[in-house]
């Protein structure tokens, strides 16, 4: 029996992104395509090029969660060390897979060299994610998928990842856009939370108004809620 709610989390790696040098763009991409196949990501970690802090993080959220994705750390540089923080959270070498091996070769010809081989070490027991943009793979572990960080491969590696991931009930939303600021209707929503629980209701002001967005695996406490929330909506602009 499939589950009715499927989590995950993402884990984000890089100096480079903590620095500010490269704004990351994955983010939106997995949350959106993730929720499409009913797979909700709870939560995302952005943390540095740390051996440690990479491993323990990963060990911390496949235990929490049904799925972890890492991007960024796979590449032919010597601050690339996500295969082998990998490696060490589940306690398997780091090892030339051979097929990965071959697949640069294939790619790189007479131009392979000592760097580039260095995508090709994999965490023994890992399955190869393909990649058809650059070739080298990102790669499965366990529940855990390893995927570079520039978005067009990050999103290649995501579609092959998508194959193996099982979801859960999707998530539907429902969205009504007022042009009344949020403190004229924080209160009538506060109570209509509790009401519905199994609704995750929010509010997002914007210049001139509010977007009210509603969002639950429940369909008949999300369309009665929401028809709740219509009807008050009526009652506040019939008294203004």
């Amino acid at each position: 029996m499939e589950k009715e709610i499927v989590n995950a989390a993402l884990i984000v790696i890089g100096d480079e992104i903590l620095s500010g040098r490269t704004e990351d763009k994955n983010i939106n991409y997995i949350a959106k395509n993730l929720s499409s196949i009913g797979i909700n990501l709870c939560e995302v970690r952005v943390i540095g090029d740390l051996k440690e802090e990479i491993s323990q993080t990963i060990i911390n959220l496949s235990n929490k969660y049904d799925y972890v994705f890492t991007s960024g750390g796979i590449g032919p540089t010597h601050d690339d060390i996500t295969s082998e923080s990998v490696a060490s959270a589940f306690n398997v070498d780091l090892e030339l897979n051979k097929e990965a091996e071959r697949i640069l070769h294939d790619h790189y010809g007479v131009e392979i060299n000592e760097a580039r081989l260095k995508m090709a070490k994999i965490p023994k027991g890992a399955k190869l994610l393909d990649n058809p943009i650059s070739s080298a793979p990102g790669f499965r572990i366990k529940n855990v998928f390893v995927m570079a960080g520039i978005p067009e491969i990050f999103q290649a590696m995501f579609n092959a990842a998508k194959k193996e991931l099982h979801g859960g009930r999707e998530t539907k939303s429902k969205e009504i856009t007022i042009n009344l600021t949020e403190s004229v209707i924080a209160k009538d929503l506060e109570l209509l939370q509790k009401k519905y629980p199994q609704v995750i209701m929010g509010s997002y002001p914007f210049k001139g108004g509010t977007s009210l967005v509603f969002r639950s695996k429940k369909y008949e406490d999300l369309e009665t809620s929401y028809q709740e929330m219509v009807a008050i909506l009526d009652i506040i602009k019939n008294n203004r």
